[in-house]
């Protein structure tokens, strides 16, 4: 695609990897066929191929973005799966987040959207303040269908009917290895996670450190950043990532750390692109170490490597220890849009559920968005709703009896339309090598093929 940037347009950073992105695009449109809006909506502009031209020019004129532009520009999901289709290697993503930071510094929002945006900002980063705003939504639920507001709604539904207790687990600390110690890794515990779902980050402990890796939890690591960097707040994205750098930098010069492990595959994109995103700042070599620590967590394990699948026993509690999965359990495995085409792991983790004794199932257009994609779901309600409803309908066809995913938003958004259990994809790792039965498959009877049932 031909530009025509001013040298002093180039000068900018931003603008300047703009250029080299849209020079790349040769319009040849193979992306339209797997973006998820543009299936849902069928207009051009909602397509990776429409939004380039518009991004195009917006960038080139230098102009105040109008409100056609910017609805465009919201209703990406950034699930990058044109990305991976693109012939060209068109780095769509470095081109729409520097779309929405413009955004963000020269498009005046109606007051409402201001309002909504920054509630998410200075809320869902933080553990606390969200478990306070998950408790004020879960009290408002029964009012929610009188909400005015579709993304309110969206958000008062979100609320957990329990909220799980504090994960002591997630304070700063180190969990020794069980035998030789192989590797020494410091987990992300991340913000929503843990007020949503607390059993993520304690299933991966659990089975790290039983492979033979020492845990490290930093002390003074947060959000990535990723919430924020996707609304365009690139300061407040930036502040977050550096506190980040800084603390896990302290960990690796100081005890060594093999690898920085993340089990929400969005915040992993976010870190391994921690090296971009301050390739033009003093951080940058400090950002750039940090992002090739960075490791998502199916890739640690299969570096470590499973142990044999522990035998399901009915009813045997000897020793206290709780027996393992069916043989064969059938799980639907829901390739998030972070870790296939933001991070390009497709294999590690269907190997690592087949070797654990699950029968592993893919639905069909497994490379469609469920429409979580971070803030999307509140944000866009309405077509978020309907890439639901299409991922469910395609999950629910292959008839699993749990669906195995490795992104919380994604568990979040595809439970609450499906009576099928969703569980991490470490959580069934940790059940097969000895560990607890996964919280959501507890009291479930699920026959195999008539060799037993989940007690």
């Amino acid at each position: 695609m031909q530009t025509n940037f001013t040298p002093a347009q180039l000068t900018d950073p931003g603008t300047a990897r703009a250029n080299e992105i849209l020079r790349a695009c040769v319009h040849c449109g193979f992306c339209t066929a797997t973006c998820p809006t543009y299936q849902v909506l069928g207009d051009e502009a909602d397509s990776p191929r429409g939004r380039i031209y518009l991004i195009k020019d917006m960038l080139e004129n230098d102009r105040v973005p109008d409100a056609k532009t910017v609805t465009h520009i919201d209703r990406c999901l950034s699930c990058l799966a044109c990305m991976t289709t693109c012939p060209s290697g068109v780095h769509y993503m470095h081109l729409v987040d520097h779309a929405r930071a413009y955004i963000e510094e020269r498009y005046t929002r109606p007051w409402d959207e201001r309002a909504l945006r920054w509630m998410l900002a200075k809320i869902l980063p933080y553990p606390m303040r969200f478990r306070l705003a998950l408790l004020a939504a879960r009290l408002a639920r029964p009012l929610g269908r009188f909400l005015p507001d579709d993304r309110l709604r969206a958000m008062v539904e979100m609320a957990p009917r329990r909220i799980p207790p504090v994960s002591r687990n997630d304070a700063p600390q180190v969990f020794a290895a069980e035998g030789d110690r192989r590797m020494r890794v410091a987990l992300m515990t991340g913000c929503a996670q843990r007020a949503l779902d607390t059993e993520i980050n304690d299933v991966t402990i659990r089975l790290l450190t039983r492979l033979g890796a020492e845990v490290v939890i930093v002390p003074g690591q947060g959000c990535c950043g990723a919430l924020t960097h996707h609304m365009g707040r690139t300061a407040e994205a930036h502040a977050l990532a550096a506190r980040n750098i800084a603390a896990f930098l302290t960990e690796a010069d100081g005890g060594g750390l093999d690898a920085i492990v993340i089990n929400t595959s969005g915040c992993g994109t976010t870190v391994k692109d921690y090296g971009h995103m301050f390739r033009a700042t003093p951080r940058a070599d400090q950002a750039a170490r940090v992002a090739a620590l960075a490791a998502d967590v199916t890739e640690v394990i299969a570096r470590l490597g499973l142990p044999e699948p522990k035998p399901h026993i009915p009813g045997d509690r000897r020793h206290g220890s709780p027996p393992g999965p069916p043989p064969g359990l059938r799980v639907a495995y829901h390739a998030a849009c972070s870790l296939q085409h933001g991070q390009k792991i497709t294999a590690p983790p269907k190997a690592l559920l087949r070797g654990a004794g699950f029968e592993v199932v893919e639905p069909r257009d497994s490379h469609l968005c469920c429409g979580s994609a971070g803030t999307y779901n509140l944000l866009q309600p309405e077509i978020s709703g309907k890439l639901r409803a299409r991922k469910v309908s395609t999950i629910e066809e292959v008839a699993p009896q749990v669906i195995a995913a490795g992104n919380l938003g994604c568990m979040m958004q595809i439970g609450a339309g499906t009576e099928v259990p969703v569980v991490h994809t470490v959580a069934l790792l940790d059940w097969a090598t000895g560990g607890p039965v996964p919280r959501a498959l507890e009291g479930r009877e699920m026959a195999v093929s008539g060799t037993g049932q989940l007690p």
